[in-house]
């Protein structure tokens, strides 16, 4: 939506007035042109701005939602698969067996750097994100 050339801040209001987000469906559109600027190659002083202005009305929006689980690792997988309603087998593209999803997610296996990579691109998440929390 903002890719071929620079934009005034102006020029981005008038594109997509910002405001206060009420709705998962807002959310999904604010979060679409948050997408498409971050894709840029560079970004403009103002187009910065205009993002900065965005991810303020995201982060209200999401703290209104209530809190947002600390969930790290093997946890955080579950919420994942619940989220989006998968099934073990769902996740053989990432862990190469189902059997191996399954040792996973009983504990009896760790996370490899090529899972944790995996996993972060699929769910497009942080793979720090399947980290433990350091308190």
């Amino acid at each position: 939506m903002f890719a071929t050339e620079p934009e005034s801040y102006l020029q981005l209001l008038q594109k997509f007035p910002p405001r206060p987000i009420r709705t998962e469906e807002q959310f999904l559109e604010v979060q679409s042109i948050i997408d498409s600027l971050i894709d840029a190659d560079e970004l403009t002083s103002e187009q910065q701005d205009y993002l900065n202005l965005l991810g303020m009305l995201v982060h209200d929006y999401e703290e209104r939602q209530g809190s947002i689980p600390d969930l790290s690792g093997i946890d955080l997988l579950r919420a994942l698969m619940d989220e989006f309603r998968l099934k073990q087998k769902d996740l053989v593209p990432i862990f190469k067996t189902e059997s191996i999803v399954s040792a996973v997610l009983n504990g009896q296996r760790n996370f490899t750097v090529e899972h944790i990579e995996k996993l972060a691109d699929f769910f497009h998440i942080s793979p720090a994100a399947f980290f433990p929390r350091i308190s």
